[in-house]
């Protein structure tokens, strides 16, 4: 990469290379469409974690491209990565606003000031990591540890898509069409429409769908009503955060689980890339950190590096930074859309829960690359344990609470992980001994 604080982006054509490097770009009408396909990709995270804790899902859009345009400028372009609504944060804001699961949360300022207090401590972590470099992190989250996670994320998630996908047959029926979709096109297709393969499966199986439903009368029929009543152009409706200390003590630990999704991440995007990308943590830390604070105070949930997108980057091969910059922007001028948030709401849940299912295990597979990549020794017992019991941890959604704080199965694993590893460490003697 270049000296510059941005990277001078080569120009690449689709045909003459197979890997788009950090620093390389494709011809802009193809950035446009790759564009696209990484704000569909995390439609299913970013769409359903505000609704799952009651916040605006246009909103949170909105906000997921100022956070990644805040992410892409503090890190100078060199970290290919979309940041969205974390789930990390769905148990914890539940209880604390007390929300019902239906509709809008009338208790979200108080989450607001936990979310922001979550924000501003990721970030004093990755002026830590900026500061004195990442050798602690390294050495409390290994590539056994990392890759575990990153690998739970998608496994936890995955009850999440399937049970959205069986309120009856027929949407279980159209979830596995959706997924042979995207599979179809992952595999049968070539060049620019094989990288497109998640948006592209998306819509076929949305025109099946429309012609089963809408035509053949089988199944719910897809409401175009409320894309014809919506306007086109409107103000996303912001919130403001009360600080609330209970609040903010119960929010703020969420930072550690941030920290390890983002390493995870850049990790996983190392390895995929073959770009060592460790100088960049600390920055990534403070990007994603003040993406949340800002996210907070607009009325938007906390959010991170998203893994949806490793997997879109996983099977595409393109990796350049400058698509998440054209993302970002497609996701704020989206955000002042209303229409677009009524488009939004037309997708058929079957169709979303199967483009879930794939892009949720896209994620498992990734955390386990990054095993294979760093050649983890799983003939060593520490490991084998680790591993294990962080992946059941988190599929299993194992919660624990401590008094008035609580963890899901994503924190339980995470921090389980963490401490496992430290506890089974060994002392030189040991191992010189073995």
């Amino acid at each position: 990469m270049s000296d510059s604080y941005f990277p001078r982006w080569r120009l690449q054509t689709s045909g003459t290379k197979s890997v788009i490097a950090p620093d390389e770009r494709l011809p802009w009408p193809q950035m446009l469409a790759m564009g696209v396909q990484h704000v569909v990709a995390m439609f299913g995270s970013t769409v359903l974690a505000p609704l799952l804790m009651g916040f605006d899902p246009n909103l949170c859009i909105f906000m997921s491209g100022v956070g990644t345009l805040l992410f892409f400028v503090v890190v100078g372009g060199r970290v290919p990565s979309y940041v969205g609504s974390s789930f990390a944060f769905i148990g914890l804001v539940i209880a604390i606003t007390g929300y019902s699961g239906h509709g809008p949360n009338p208790n979200i300022p108080v989450a607001l000031g936990g979310i922001i207090a979550c924000g501003v401590a990721y970030a004093v972590i990755g002026l830590i990591v900026a500061a004195v470099g990442t050798k602690w992190i390294e050495t409390l989250m290994p590539p056994v540890v990392t890759g575990a996670i990153v690998c739970v994320i998608g496994l936890n998630l995955a009850p999440i898509a399937v049970k959205g996908v069986s309120g009856s047959q027929f949407d279980s029926w159209m979830a596995l069409v959706t997924v042979l979709c995207v599979g179809a096109v992952a595999v049968f297709t070539r060049g620019m429409l094989q990288r497109l393969l998640i948006l592209v499966g998306l819509l076929i199986a949305y025109v099946i769908y429309a012609i089963v439903t809408n035509g053949m009368g089988l199944g719910k029929p897809i409401d175009f009503s409320v894309v014809a009543n919506a306007a086109w152009f409107g103000l996303p409706k912001f919130g403001a955060p009360v600080f609330d200390l209970h609040a903010m003590t119960l929010l703020v630990p969420v930072a550690v689980i941030l920290v390890a999704e983002n390493l995870g991440h850049i990790k996983a995007v190392s390895a995929m890339t073959g770009t060592n990308l460790d100088r960049y943590i600390g920055r990534a830390f403070v990007g994603d950190g003040l993406a949340t604070i800002v996210s907070g105070f607009a009325g938007g949930t906390g959010v991170t590096t998203y893994a949806e997108n490793i997997g879109v980057m996983a099977v595409t091969k393109i990796y350049s930074t400058l698509v998440f910059a054209v993302a970002a922007l497609i996701a704020v001028a989206l955000g002042f859309s209303p229409k677009f948030g009524a488009v939004i709401q037309t997708i058929p849940g079957p169709v979303l829960g199967g483009v879930s299912i794939v892009v949720f295990g896209l994620i498992a597979v990734t955390g386990a690359r990054i095993w294979v990549v760093n050649k983890v020794d799983f003939s060593d017992n520490r490991n084998l344990i680790v591993a294990a019991v962080t992946l059941v941890l988190g599929a299993g959604d194992f919660s624990l609470k401590l008094g008035g704080f609580g963890l899901g199965g994503i924190g339980t694993a995470t921090f389980g992980a963490i401490i496992l590893y430290a506890l089974l460490r060994r002392k030189p003697a040991q191992q010189a001994a073995l």
